[in-house]
């Protein structure tokens, strides 16, 4: 099975716009990896929805006199509709997004930057497929040379691909610029105005649709306008212009409306505190509850810490006492008399001596008289 630069391009694109979007998502409070689980439904469901708008656009290619409806399916030989693209993969985030309890408009805002790179990065394939060029402008330092294309090669005469006579305006090369432009812009707009609730997503279609439009009017492949001998229209026309132009007006509109509708600041997002998944929050909501956490986790240990000497003190404490109890002054026992001498026995019959008669051995005056003490002096 050959290796297409096509397909290459699309994947180098779809991984690009991965790791951009991961790193928008992670700034925004998503767990780690979220974007490899979109991916998985979005991926798909993209190309799917690219080719469905590529062969309902370009019938003649598959269903027309000489046409093969098979090579509907052969998607690496070219022909991924942006339009139908974006609407498949749309669907599939959203399904993605109801699995993991993420709100779809924030994955949307996040993908805004990611996706005009990998239409970028997919425009370098149509240079290979020898697609998306425009009119011939002899005088263009950088003209575009166009070989004459048969299944998805060139022809060769003598090993060597027939070119066509002259040079012609790259659009695709023009397109691809428009996007790293569009993607720069949208980066850097939302980040200063703070743009949320799909508005950011919204200034992406709008400035994507504003470059698409002029690019779709300098086009001529596809028509027979096309320097090859025997070329007919196989695009479909609306009046003066290709259909794309049409939907790239009518796309502009709608992205215009919502922009201008919604007024929704920057979102964030913290775990929810009634089930599964997500919260939507400000991002001074969640600058000071994010903040809050490292505290209330230091407040915590601190605690703990707290607790845990307390613990050593009660226990070094009660050591004490207890030892207090058992090897206490002889004072505290009844049977001992003073330190090291035994305890004067009073013969049985006999009266015992009133205490405060008895002289002290210490002082000479009565046991019931107290001398003074250094610390009450």
């Amino acid at each position: 099975l050959p290796i297409r630069a096509y397909a290459l391009f699309i994947i180098a694109g779809i991984i690009v716009a991965c790791v951009v979007t991961e790193a928008r998502l992670r700034a925004r409070g998503a767990p780690p990896n979220s974007v490899l689980d979109i991916a998985v439904w979005a991926v798909p469901f993209g190309i799917v929805g690219g080719r469905l708008y590529h062969v309902i656009t370009t019938p003649h290619d598959y269903f027309g006199a000489d046409g093969d409806p098979i090579k509907a399916l052969y998607v690496w030989e070219g022909g991924l509709g942006i339009w139908g693209a974006i609407a498949g993969g749309a669907l599939g985030v959203w399904f993605a997004c109801r699995q993991l309890h993420l709100p779809f408009r924030v994955v949307a805002d996040t993908a805004a930057v990611g996706i005009p790179l990998a239409q970028a990065l997919g425009r370098l394939g149509n240079w290979f497929n020898n697609e998306l060029y425009g009119a011939r402008d002899d005088d263009l330092p950088w003209g575009l040379q166009v070989y004459r294309m048969e299944d998805g090669r060139a022809q060769t005469l003598d090993g060597e691909p027939i070119a066509e006579v002259g040079l012609y305006h790259p659009t695709f090369l023009y397109e691809l610029l428009w996007n790293v432009g569009v993607a720069i812009l949208v980066w850097q707009v939302g980040k200063r105005l703070k743009l949320g609730g799909g508005r950011q997503f919204a200034l992406y279609v709008m400035a994507y649709t504003v470059g698409r439009f002029w690019i779709e009017l300098l086009r001529i492949d596809d028509t027979s306008e096309v320097p090859t001998p025997g070329a007919e229209d196989l695009v479909t026309m609306i009046g003066p212009w290709r259909l794309n132009a049409w939907v790239s007006i009518l796309v502009f509109l709608a992205a215009l409306a919502y922009f201008v509708r919604v007024r929704t600041p920057q979102e964030f997002l913290l775990p929810a505190t009634d089930g599964p998944g997500y919260r939507v929050v400000t991002e001074e909501e969640y600058e000071r509850l994010r903040g809050a956490e490292p505290a209330a986790t230091d407040a915590a240990a601190a605690g703990g810490d707290a607790k845990a000497d307390g613990d050593d003190g009660e226990a070094s404490t009660g050591g004490s006492a207890e030892a207090g109890g058992d090897d206490g002054p002889p004072e505290a026992d009844g049977d001992q008399g003073g330190e090291g001498e035994p305890a004067a026995r009073v013969p049985a019959g006999a009266d015992e001596p009133d205490s405060a008669e008895q002289p002290d051995p210490q002082t000479g005056g009565a046991a019931g008289s107290t001398a003074p003490r250094d610390d009450d002096s």
